[in-house]
């Protein structure tokens, strides 16, 4: 394999392992401040053991997080050095804030809630779960307006084979800035509402925990129906940016290969690409509507950008699959809102288990999100400025970047082996036990809960 594949391989492996954690530190840091404000108003015991419960997960994938987002970073000068000769007038700015602003206050804060429960006042404490979220959504924030701008470049001019900034917030505010983030941060919150909504199903259904998993799982859910019936909305904006701005990655989307009035939306399918078809289920007229507001406005395919297509099969594939996912998301989602509202929710243990097993799902989505995205500005590494074979380093062999490629997939499946073997621990483990407490108030609904759950031969210790 030549360097630049093995280039491009590597970059893919260590991001891909990357977003493994990214996502999952920022929902959870969400879900871990909703635990701690329960705390903090109720003050029983459960709560606070509750929210000790997510700092351990959320410490531990912070720790690797952190551990695999600094190589892609060294990355830029070993094998991207062309790339980052041509960007660093405007790439740089984005990590160097996201570093010194973002990292420093998700990390200060986090080792207050690691080391400051009985040091600091609740109020603080409090606080500190708060900037740690701000730190860990401040994080994705900077990475996005960097990763945007290489998709929809803006503020800039290029001087002497560099680009540089003419106009910060145009830059920063570029034309897929703001949907992206959007995506990406709700995006987060699935993968979060999904890992606390799977562990407290699990405890449920194993009959431990009950009074820990049925106080996690009502903000759990909320989180997770308000983000998934987002994400379809936001999706569309990010669509119909692509449609603007990235034309080609639109048609390699929906396997479009000629330009044409009343183009369709294929539900799901396969690209035949020596037929230059697609096969498959679709909705007549409905890209054009969906991309233009018109059912017979033109799409431009493939045809129209010879030499600068995208990968289609790669492109299409995932494409579906997100949508697909995040429609199965939405539907998951408004069942559990429903079954919590209705407090039948331990009763299904059907669902329980679905939730239990659909854990992985959210991540699959997201992967397939980021793959449209990235595969998709193909042949590009700055959209309609540079192409990815421009931007690696000339000097690096093929025979370094293999070399380095095995260590990272070495060291890499060490890292997650030993991630899984904490975070089963923590799990397996639980949450300290602490005696059943009832919230002021909620005497009633408590009594006539485990009355109901009694009757059902369901846990008794069923909470509101």
């Amino acid at each position: 394999m030549s360097a630049l594949l093995l280039d491009r391989l590597q970059f893919a492996f260590t991001i891909g392992f990357h977003f493994i954690f990214a996502p999952l530190s920022i929902g959870l840091s969400v879900l871990l401040v909703l635990a701690e404000r329960r705390y903090y108003r109720s003050g029983l015991e459960v709560d606070r053991h509750a929210s000790s419960f997510w700092l351990k997960l959320l410490v531990a994938t912070v720790a690797i997080g952190v551990a695999t987002g600094v190589p892609m970073e060294f990355s830029f000068g070993t094998n991207w050095s062309s790339y980052s000769r041509f960007v660093g007038g405007v790439f740089g700015a984005p990590l160097a804030i996201e570093g010194l602003l973002a990292f420093f206050l998700e990390s200060t804060f986090i080792g207050v809630l690691i080391f400051g429960r009985k040091r600091v006042s609740k109020r603080f404490y409090y606080l500190s779960a708060w900037l740690v979220t701000i730190g860990a959504h401040l994080s994705a924030v900077w990475i996005l307006v960097a990763n945007s701008w290489q998709q929809t470049p803006a503020g800039y001019e290029v001087v002497d084979g560099r680009a540089e900034l003419t106009s910060v917030w145009s830059a920063v505010i570029n034309y897929s800035t703001v949907p992206r983030i959007l995506h990406t941060v709700f995006a987060a919150w699935v993968i979060g509402a999904f890992v606390v909504i799977s562990i407290s199903a699990y405890y449920i259904l194993k009959g431990k925990h009950l009074q820990f998993a049925h106080r996690s799982l009502p903000s759990a859910i909320v989180v997770g129906l308000v983000a998934a019936v987002m994400m379809p909305v936001i999706g569309h904006w990010s669509a119909v940016i692509v449609s603007t701005h990235q034309p080609a990655k639109l048609a390699a989307m929906e396997g479009l290969y000629r330009s044409r009035d009343g183009a369709p939306l294929y539900l799901l399918g396969w690209v035949d690409t020596g037929g230059e078809r697609v096969i498959g289920p679709y909705l007549p007229n409905m890209l054009s509507a969906l991309a233009d507001l018109d059912p017979y406005s033109e799409v431009k395919g493939l045809d129209a950008f010879e030499g600068s297509t995208p990968p289609v099969q790669i492109v299409f594939q995932s494409w579906h699959l997100m949508v697909a996912l995040g429609m199965l998301f939405v539907l998951v989602m408004l069942i559990a809102g429903w079954l919590l509202w209705r407090r039948r929710l331990a009763y299904h243990r059907w669902f329980l288990w679905i939730m239990v097993v659909a854990v992985p799902l959210p991540w699959v989505a997201t992967m397939a999100g980021w793959s449209t995205a990235e595969v998709g500005r193909q042949p590009w590494v700055v959209y309609n400025l540079m192409r990815t074979s421009q931007g690696a380093s000339p000097t690096v062999t093929a025979t370094q970047v293999a070399s380095t490629l095995s260590l990272f997939v070495l060291i890499y499946a060490l890292l997650f082996i030993a991630w899984m073997w904490v975070v089963t621990g923590i799990v397996r483990k639980g949450p300290d036990k602490v005696p059943v407490e009832v919230p002021h108030g909620a005497g009633v609904a408590l009594a006539e809960a485990g009355a109901g759950a009694a009757a059902a031969g369901a846990p008794k210790e069923v909470t509101s």
